[in-house]
């Protein structure tokens, strides 16, 4: 079985900063890591921005949330904030699953590209296939 890939497993340091990482949170380490890759210093936010929260989704086998600006990031239920290291906009609060062990274990079946889940109560779910409205009469018809 292929586990679900979490921010901690996905954002890995350079094996000559493994001790540094140590101690890292997963939502940090997601701008540590673009920093070694972007080659510029990314300033962690303060505070968290009250009234939004992010969904968390299962993406090809990998957790990840979308920040408003367009970017997404892998996150972990570990650490259940994000922060975008494109836009800076601060840190958001992650909405996971009540029991996320049952959410990665209904994809384990299914292959890579497959291995997608949203959460029911998502507002936006962007990329969540649509069921068509049924067709309506049309004008002149009863």
């Amino acid at each position: 079985m292929i586990p679900v890939v979490r921010a901690e497993a996905f954002y890995t340091p350079p094996w000559r900063l493994a001790d540094q990482w140590a101690t890292v949170p997963p939502a940090e380490r997601c701008l540590r890591w673009y920093e070694l890759k972007q080659q510029r210093r990314i300033q962690a936010p303060e505070g968290m921005i009250l009234g939004h929260r992010l969904w968390a989704r299962i993406n090809h086998g990998r957790w990840v949330a979308d920040c408003p600006c367009g970017s997404a990031q892998v996150v972990s239920p570990a650490d259940r904030r994000f922060a975008c290291p494109e836009c800076g906009a601060g840190w958001f609060p992650i909405v996971f699953p009540a029991d996320v062990d049952a959410a990665e274990a209904s994809i384990v079946g299914q292959l890579p590209h497959e291995r997608n889940w949203w959460n029911p109560d998502d507002p936006n779910p962007w990329d969540r296939l649509q069921t068509p409205a049924e067709p309506g009469p049309k004008a002149g018809e009863s």
